[in-house]
């Protein structure tokens, strides 16, 4: 044999790669085995979940179908929520009463085969989402068990159940318009509410991206804060009323500040400013208290503190007190209101290092543009209630007490 020739092996029989071939998809047989499965145990959740486990069903298949079963009995119509020709049971989510108590063994019943197949999470989450774009085409009493099983499945923290996916489908506009929406809503945070706090369903809309606006799961012809208040206060329901026109106070209150903000880079004329103000507190009904508070800061914000030492910050802030004093007297038009003024000026040099030695200079400034009267510094300097640097602002503004008290005498 010549040595370039290659040996060979005779008589062996070389054996080729056989091609994986898929078993053809058969929903129909795999749900009929589930259905199977719940008849034979009469609906006993225990019993079925026992089966189920032991059982050589491919769920990583039929994930869809499973909980097709589980929620209607039966598996549905491709692409629909019809139900299909075959085996059914009695015992579904859809077919039991629409309370708690009877939906809630269900939702631990899931949980524990979630538990022991994670991966069915992503299937549950598919169906629930088909289920929600469909509501329109379930009967009434059939949307509100499913919103008890979608409150009762957060609440218990169905492994991982994603809000933002699940929740999200619910915002389809012809949902919202037909009022299928906030009554779906209303169920779900009533039934959510009963175990969990107002913070914890907020983290859920949160994580939905749907707690922005509430007036969102309303129709459009009711998409108006009073409609809210009326109907979440017939449900139950104030402390979402509560949290609403908090959420609503807070961003008109932002809205106000940036519109102040802009006005007072742009050193527009005080009257003008003053307008913008009275606007803002007539549209969003602001109390006075608040709005003396928001200037403050606004006008203290807009301040260059790039000075490096005291008198250069002193400088900055008496002339910012100077410029604006207009707009300070306009909002300050009682002894209550100024005495509010004087709090913020105490409490934003107390916070801060660098005011912490302006408070007396600030106040005699405002006294000089007519911004706060004789009284009022009195009476702050013998009882005022806010303890935030008291004892050293109080010592600190006793020579101008003094000459106040003196100059009275001298009148």
């Amino acid at each position: 044999m010549s040595s370039k020739e290659k040996p060979t092996l005779g008589g062996t029989r070389i054996k080729t790669r056989k091609r994986n071939i898929a078993a053809p998809l058969d929903p129909a047989a795999f749900s009929d085995a589930v259905v199977q499965i719940y008849l034979d145990n009469a609906g006993d959740l225990e019993l079925i979940a026992k089966a189920i486990e032991s059982s050589d069903l491919n769920f990583s298949r039929y994930g869809d179908t499973f909980f097709e079963v589980v929620f209607r009995g039966t598996r549905t119509q491709p692409g629909t929520i019809k139900l299909d020709e075959g085996e059914r049971h009695p015992y579904s989510i859809f077919e039991c009463e629409p309370t708690r108590e009877v939906i809630l063994p269900s939702v631990i019943y899931i949980q524990k085969l979630l538990r022991r197949r994670p991966f069915l999470i992503k299937n549950l989450e598919n169906v629930m989402q088909k289920f929600l774009q469909s509501l329109e085409l379930f009967e009434e009493d059939e949307r509100k068990k499913l919103a008890i099983f979608t409150a009762l499945a957060f609440s218990q923290k169905l492994s991982g159940l994603p809000p933002e996916t699940v929740l999200h489908p619910l915002l389809k506009d012809n949902l919202v318009a037909k009022g299928l929406v906030l009554s779906f809503i209303t169920d779900f945070f009533k039934e959510y509410l009963v175990d969990n706090s107002l913070d914890d369903l907020i983290s859920i809309l949160k994580r939905g991206k749907m707690e922005d606006n509430l007036l969102d799961f309303f129709p459009t012809t009711k998409r108006t804060p009073e409609a809210l208040s009326e109907h979440f206060t017939k449900e139950g329901l104030l402390q979402l009323v509560e949290y609403n026109e908090k959420k609503t106070f807070e961003v008109k209150l932002k809205e106000m500040k940036s519109s102040l903000t802009t006005q007072i880079a742009e050193e527009a004329d005080v009257t003008e400013v003053i307008e913008t103000v009275k606007q803002h507190v007539k549209d969003a009904k602001f109390p006075e208290i608040e709005v003396v508070r928001i200037l403050w800061d606004v006008l203290m914000d807009a301040v260059q503190w790039s000075g490096k030492n005291q008198q250069q910050n002193a400088n900055s802030a008496l002339r910012q007190v100077k410029t604006w004093a207009k707009l300070l007297n306009a909002f300050c038009t009682s002894g209550k209101l100024e005495l509010e003024l004087v709090y913020k000026v105490q409490v934003q040099c107390y916070e801060d290092a660098k005011l912490m030695k302006l408070f007396p200079e600030i106040i005699k400034s405002l006294y000089d543009q007519d911004v706060l009267a004789e009284d009022t510094i009195l009476h702050w300097f013998a009882k005022g209630t806010n303890l935030k640097g008291r004892q050293n602002f109080v010592k600190s503004l006793e020579p101008f007490v003094k000459w106040l008290e003196e100059a009275e005498e001298e009148e």
